[in-house]
């Protein structure tokens, strides 16, 4: 090891890289064949169409430096949220906030809590900040929310709970939120991620459940912060902006720790038009929960039935190694995510595409999987 690197905390050294979806290129550099990609959760149907204007409109002028606090972007949030402005801020997407509190809040000797089968990235940040993940085991695939609250101790300074939670599309309901929220010391933070916020409020309206009273608690004051991203039903995964609603000095503090210009103004312009757009994201959400019924069928019918989403994708428990399938089924022409490290060796998580990607996936699926 060359002297420098001695000056690494061995947390860094020992820490493992988050590993996204294998891109189409390099699938179909090692497969040979042409592929689809399913292992994101992207949205198949793309972007708005206001947003690429948006976008396109915005080029001329990347010479010069975005606005750095985002403002007419914070603006239109902070309406939509129906919070003031100064309780929202614009990141490089959500993920991205997520760290900067963990960067604010934890170091070492304190921890963070949340479950053993969520977001893999929770692990990665938590341990890169010097901090603790208490992983609490999920019930058939759900955050248990009472396991969570009884974990919380003197050394606890967020709690980390994805709803839906990825990669198992579970979901807890409002008023089980509730309760647990008023289990929760004041001086922790509850980061809210609701990545797939637009998909479960189509689900939510067709199963009538209330899923999310998010903004009420910011409104409120509550000790909850509130992550919301445009990566996922508003198609713009690749420039890189999402943005949190919380308490006004706690965005205030987490505001300093933003790398400078972190928002481009193509993101900052795309998202202002996304947000607009809401017959693109009601499109798309409508057409993810017919995709998710007509695939989560199929799959049952194959003898693997998902687990019931509230998001774009389906986590789905085949019985053989997640990684072995995933390969085969990439040489069929499909990538997926097998969830081996998430600590499911077995499962794999596949999202839910065009009608066309999700019957060339179960056509693969068919071909590779015993049938049950």
């Amino acid at each position: 090891m060359a002297a420098f690197l001695e000056a690494v905390p061995a947390r860094i050294r020992t820490l493992g890289a988050y590993q996204p979806g294998k891109s189409i290129r390099q699938a179909e550099q090692e497969s040979g064949v042409s592929c689809i990609k399913l292992a994101s959760n992207e949205n198949p149907y793309g972007p708005s169409p206001l947003a690429v204007a948006a976008m396109q409109r915005e080029l001329a002028g990347v010479n010069f430096y975005p606005d750095q606090d985002s403002l007419d972007l914070r603006a239109a949030l902070a309406t939509y949220a129906g919070v003031q402005p100064e309780q929202v801020l614009p990141t490089a997407g959500s993920s991205d906030l997520i760290l900067l509190l963990l960067r604010l809040l934890l170091g070492p000797g304190s921890n963070a809590v949340g479950g053993d089968l969520s977001f893999f990235l929770y692990r990665i940040m938590t341990k890169s900040v010097g901090g603790t993940l208490k992983q609490v085991p999920m019930v058939n695939h759900a955050y248990d929310l009472d396991a969570i609250a009884a974990a919380i101790d003197h050394n606890t300074r967020v709690v980390l709970l994805a709803n839906p939670n990825n990669p198992t599309g579970t979901l807890f309901t409002a008023d089980e939120f509730e309760r647990f929220l008023d289990k929760v010391p004041a001086r922790v933070v509850v980061a809210l991620d609701e990545a797939y916020s637009d998909y479960a409020e189509e689900f939510a309206v067709r199963r009538n459940v209330v899923w999310s009273r998010a903004f009420d608690y910011v409104r409120q004051g509550r000790n909850v912060l509130v992550l919301r991203t445009f990566s996922k039903a508003h198609g713009l995964a690749a420039v890189r902006c999402g943005w949190g609603a919380g308490p006004a000095e706690l965005i205030g503090m987490l505001a300093k720790l933003r790398t400078l210009f972190s928002v481009s103004s193509v993101a900052q312009a795309a998202a202002l038009a996304a947000l607009g757009d809401l017959e693109h994201i009601h499109k798309s959400a409508i057409a993810n929960a017919e995709g998710e019924a007509a695939l989560s069928h199929a799959l049952a019918e194959a003898g693997y039935p998902g687990v019931p989403t509230w998001g774009n994708f389906i986590f789905v428990e085949t019985g053989e190694p997640a990684l072995e399938v995933a390969a085969k089924l990439e040489k069929q022409g499909v990538i997926v995510r097998p969830m081996k490290a998430w600590g499911a060796p077995t499962a794999i998580r596949v999202s839910i595409g065009t009608s066309a990607q999700n019957e060339l996936f179960l056509t693969a699926f068919r071909k590779v999987m015993p049938a049950h």
